[in-house]
């Protein structure tokens, strides 16, 4: 694709944002079609737009990049190469790739005919990463060139071989791209497209959900046309629409939501290799970009980044993501010259989404009316220690009044039965545990979120935290049972507790180890330890050095109190230490440290 497409002139004001029942209605019609067109997968809408508009750029970054045309065309030769190698209903597709255009291309056209493509995050390593690829089942791993050495890691834990297929990047060539120069990229035929609708499987996306290990939810062609088509309708997205996504293509709202709601309205999507706030703005003029897709550390990062001329000098019209909290949405909005930001609330295996189509600060969303039948959420009493829903004299949950902060839980059924599908993991048991049953009514069925909220006065959700073990840093989901087995096994680690804490001026919550050692122990082997096991996110910012855990009588840990002492010193009198970010030594965290750390002198 020739580079002058990547600049453009404003030829096009800026918009002013729709109405919000206007954006509702457009979403609605936009949705509704699916149901009339059971085989039309969302590699079908870039086709149709490849028809109407072959030289539009469709995917475009500092490296290579697609109009509709070249997109359509790429497709058709993964799909093609699926079908060669047998890759259909049954078959899974593992790929290890950075954020790039083909990526995109690449699920699109192995999950047109039938295979499903488990998206892998490139920052895991180790067993960390060889969990991820036994859980799919694969039969084929894709890996970029760029992270060979990272898959070598997790071989010697894979539980089954693979065959393997190398991507080549910048220039280099592997196996795969030589099978695929060789592919047709004409149209696929009715007989090479075969039997595939839109509630087959297409991706496997992980997540931690509350506990335990990442769980390969399952996400269907229906779902990705539902993620596009809501999206495109509520951000009242065009042809003309430019929408920068830096965020990681693995995760379901960098990679599914972000590039289907542009493309689903024949618009643009920038990707960008990863997020940089040096870049940042650059890249927003660079391409003229009139979106971008946030997450709430984003937001924040860029606020404590130093000022810069191209900062408040685009043509953005909206800003759309998640996490935005209400402490910095106007100095955000302010500063950068957002005419609108639009921030929802969705889980990768969730049922039911919010959206604040309004721009309430703070707000999550609602759920307007006009839908309430169709996705029914509700709020329901907690017990903190224990992480069960509290029931009442009648065996049933207790809704939380307005106010009151407790489990958001969304109704599982299908639209004209009063509730949103819940499509769940490839371990039907880890499918059964994020069910909560005789809720509200003897036998009646809800998704459990594992997220806290309260509802205001006028019907806004509004986030509270994470619920159970997992907590969320850098915008990442981190399961605590993942990390603690990893501690464990370091040497001179005699035991470990593992949750998160709140940290002054940071969103979500950072990981902290209370950890009982013997003699053996010392940071420069526990950094290194951990260094081969996580990912960087992971890796523990605070330790807590411990005589003894507690633990109930059936041995499990008691975390509560060791969540509520937090990391003040003033607190807390056993030694503690910080991780240095830059280096990765840890340093002792004593009251000096901490003073500054609660100023905002000491970056995360």
């Amino acid at each position: 694709m020739n580079e002058d497409v990547i600049e453009r002139s404003a030829e096009i004001a800026p918009r002013r944002k729709p109405s919000a029942a206007k954006a509702w209605l457009k979403a609605i019609e936009l949705t509704s079609r699916i149901e009339a067109e059971p085989h039309c997968l969302f590699a079908d809408v870039v086709e149709a737009w490849a028809r109407r508009q072959p030289d539009r750029p469709a995917l475009l970054s500092g490296g290579e990049s697609f109009t509709y045309g070249e997109l359509a065309a790429r497709i058709n030769q993964y799909a093609r190469w699926a079908r060669r190698h047998g890759i259909g209903h049954g078959r899974t597709v593992c790929l290890i790739m950075s954020n790039r255009p083909d990526y995109i291309a690449c699920w699109l056209g192995i999950s047109r005919v039938g295979g499903a493509v488990a998206l892998i995050n490139t920052r895991l390593v180790g067993q960390s990463l060889a969990h991820c690829i036994n859980v799919a089942q694969a039969h084929d791993v894709i890996v970029a060139s760029s992270h060979v050495d990272m898959f070598e890691t997790a071989r010697p834990h894979l539980a089954r071989p693979a065959k393997i297929w190398i991507s080549g990047e910048a220039g280099a060539s592997g196996d795969l791209d030589a099978a695929l120069a060789g592919m047709d990229a004409r149209p696929l035929s009715a007989i090479e497209r075969g039997d595939v609708g839109i509630d087959h499987r297409a991706l496997l996306i992980y997540t931690s959900g509350t506990t335990g290990l990442p769980k390969a939810a399952n996400i269907s062609h229906r779902r990705i046309l539902n993620w596009g088509g809501w999206f495109a309708g509520l951000m009242d997205a065009s042809i003309d629409d430019r929408l920068y996504d830096c965020l990681p293509l693995c995760h379901s709202v960098g990679g599914v939501v972000a590039p289907c709601s542009m493309l689903s309205a024949g618009g643009s999507v920038v990707l960008a290799e990863k997020f940089s706030a040096k870049q940042f703005w650059d890249d927003i003029a660079r391409f003229d970009c009139t979106v971008f897709q946030y997450i709430g550390e984003l937001c924040r990062y860029l606020l404590k980044a130093e000022v810069t001329e191209r900062e408040a000098s685009h043509r953005l019209r909206l800003a759309v993501g998640n996490g935005l909290r209400g402490d910095i949405w106007d100095a955000f909005a302010a500063r950068f010259a957002i005419p609108h930001i639009l921030e929802f609330y969705a889980a990768t295996e969730g049922n039911f989404s919010l959206f604040n189509v309004e721009g309430k600060p703070g707000a999550i969303g609602r759920i307007p009316s006009l839908l309430a039948h169709r996705f029914p959420a509700a709020i329901v009493r907690l017990d903190t220690d224990s992480g069960t829903p509290v029931r009442g004299e009648d065996g049933l949950c207790v809704a939380c009044p307005r106010g009151e902060a407790g489990e958001a839980i969304g109704r599982i059924g299908t639209a004209d039965q009063g509730g949103g599908r819940f499509e769940g993991y490839t371990d039907a048991a880890e499918s059964e545990k994020k069910i909560l049953r005789d809720v509200f009514a003897k036998g009646d069925a809800w998704f459990r979120t594992g997220d806290l909220m309260r509802l205001d006065a006028q019907g806004y959700f509004h986030f509270v935290d994470r619920a159970g073990d997992t907590f969320r840093w850098k915008g990442e989901n981190v399961s605590t049972s993942e990390v603690n087995d990893a501690i464990r096994e370091c040497p001179g680690v005699r035991d470990a507790s593992t949750y998160g804490v709140a940290v002054p001026g940071a969103d979500g919550r950072a990981g902290m180890a209370a950890i009982v050692v013997d003699d053996d122990f010392n940071f420069e082997t526990f950094t290194e330890h951990l260094s081969r096991r996580l990912p960087i996110y992971a890796i523990p910012v605070f330790v807590r050095l411990c005589e003894t855990l507690d633990a109930t009588e059936t041995f499990k840990q008691k975390k509560q109190q060791l969540i509520r002492d937090g990391l003040d010193p003033a607190i807390v009198s056993d030694p503690m230490f910080m991780r240095d970010a830059a280096s990765g030594d840890y340093r002792r965290l004593d009251a000096a440290f901490y003073a500054r750390l609660v100023e905002g002198a000491i970056r995360l």
